[in-house]
């Protein structure tokens, strides 16, 4: 699995504050942005998301110049609807809580801040970012074969519905080269070459590990032969 890069915008006005904070978020996070307002901490969320560099959680302090946090977040919410946030203000006032209610608002730091707390809920919210970061590559990495048969790419499992089909390795390594060719047939000579890496391996030898793959997903089975030419799995869709 790629290791993921955490992205984080900062937007305080306050200079001690932005120091502050800035610094322990850089002990937890990968990448820290920092900007001194609403007004430019919505244009740096803008331009890095034109560029598609997205930021995993914008902390940001509600009551700044030129563009408050809560106009700044509307504007950010309108590219990214679903973008986490963590709130920093000097008090916590009713009128703001309530706006925020329907926000992705992971936590709200009143100043003068408790270290503990804040890293604590920090390291939550990076727990939170890498979950789902790994459930997305997850579903990217997870093709649909049939009704019933799904492959996953990145953990090299075939599943019958839920369950996971047992596969030899050679069963395996078969199915690989399937996966890895979707939609063309595949040679009987290509199958020897990679799987076994010899091309005068007896063609008894793959007939017999191939129907074992067949038999192993007879419930629904994807593997076409193509006689005279080879094998294919065909019209795959990616879910």
């Amino acid at each position: 699995m790629k290791s993921y890069s955490t992205r984080v915008l900062l937007v305080e006005d306050e200079d001690v504050a932005r120091k502050t904070l800035s610094f322990y978020l850089n002990t937890i996070f990968d990448e820290v942005v920092v900007a001194k307002d609403g007004q430019e901490g919505a244009s740096t969320f803008k331009k890095n998301f034109e560029e598609k560099r997205v930021f995993d959680l914008v902390l940001t302090d509600l009551k700044m110049p030129n563009k408050d946090g809560i106009s700044m977040i509307d504007e950010i919410r309108e590219v990214v609807p679903n973008q986490r946030f963590i709130i920093v203000s000097a008090h916590k006032n009713e009128d703001d809580l309530l706006k925020l209610i329907n926000l992705r608002v992971l936590g709200y730091f009143v100043k003068p801040l408790n270290i503990d707390n804040m890293m604590e809920m920090l390291k939550k919210a990076k727990e939170e970012v890498l979950a789902d970061n790994s459930n997305q590559e997850d579903n990217n990495e997870l093709i649909i074969l049939n009704k019933r048969y799904t492959y996953n790419k990145n953990s090299d499992k075939l599943y019958n519905e839920e369950n996971i089909v047992k596969l030899s390795k050679k069963e395996l390594d078969i199915l690989k080269v399937l996966i890895d060719n979707l939609g063309d047939v595949v040679p009987v000579t290509k199958f020897k070459e990679l799987v076994w890496n010899d091309i005068n391996t007896n063609d008894s030898a793959f007939r017999t590990v191939m129907k074992r793959l067949k038999d192993k997903v007879k419930d629904d089975d994807f593997v076409i032969s193509h006689k005279g030419y080879g094998y294919i799995i065909e019209k795959p869709l990616k879910k």
